[in-house]
C-alpha cells in the first residue's frame, strides 16, 4: 500500500468514527427532545419555541465561528433538526 492510500483509509477510519459519534449524540438529542414534547402536550404547550429557536441559531453561529465551521452551515443543520423536533413535539401532543 502506497503512503497516500494508507494515509487515505487512516482518514477515512476517522471519517468513520466521527459519523458514528455524530449518530450516537443526534439519537441523545433527541431522546432528550422527546421528553421536552411530552412535557409539553401534558401542559398544552406549543410544540415550536421561536424565541428559543433564535437564540440557539445565534448561539451556533457563535460557536460555529469559533470551530471554524461556516455558521450558514451550522445554521442549516440547526433548522434541518429542529423541524424533525417539531414534527415529534406535534405527534406527541396528537397534532399530526
Amino acid at each position: 500500500m502506497t503512503q497516500a492510500a494508507a494515509r487515505l483509509q487512516s482518514l477515512r477510519a476517522s471519517i468513520d468514527n466521527v459519523d458514528a459519534a455524530l449518530i450516537f449524540l443526534l439519537a441523545e438529542r433527541f431522546r432528550c427532545t422527546k421528553q421536552v414534547g411530552v412535557l409539553k402536550a401534558e401542559h398544552g404547550m406549543p410544540a415550536s419555541d421561536p424565541a428559543r429557536e433564535e437564540q440557539q441559531i445565534a448561539r451556533l453561529r457563535r460557536l460555529a465561528i469559533d470551530a471554524d465551521l461556516d455558521p450558514e452551515f451550522a445554521e442549516k443543520w440547526f433548522n434541518f433538526v429542529v423541524a424533525e423536533v417539531i414534527r415529534h413535539h406535534t405527534a406527541a401532543a396528537g397534532r399530526d
